[in-house]
């Protein structure tokens, strides 16, 4: 999958997330109709803000209680924008194996 880009900046500790859609197949084969899918509570972090003190990074795939952030829709994908802090947790096995973040530069600006 090619990497996503959300193209909005989030503010202070907020996180971006696109939520993982539940299966519309059980594994015995039956098919789950849209009205019975339950919200998602999984998803994978998009964008995150700028606040110092957020713990999650983009690409981990996280928990998060069901009802909570606001939805919004950029080019047709639908994203939920919460606060750092709504998060539940994070999926360890997933962050093992995204490259670690590189340093933010603090060049000098030449005259």
């Amino acid at each position: 999958m090619a990497e996503e880009r959300f193209p909005w900046q989030p503010l202070g500790s907020r996180v971006v997330i696109r939520p993982v859609e539940q299966e519309s197949r059980t594994p015995s084969g039956l098919i789950i109709p849209e009205t019975a899918k339950e919200k998602p509570q999984v998803g994978i972090v998009v964008a995150v803000g700028d606040d110092e003190s957020i713990k999650v990074r983009v690409g981990d795939r996280v928990l998060f209680p069901k009802y909570s952030g606001n939805e919004v829709k950029v080019n047709g994908v639908e994203y939920l924008i919460l606060d750092a802090n709504d998060l539940l947790a994070y999926d360890a096995e997933t962050r093992a194996t995204l490259p670690e973040p590189k340093p933010a530069r603090k060049g000098r600006r030449k005259a």
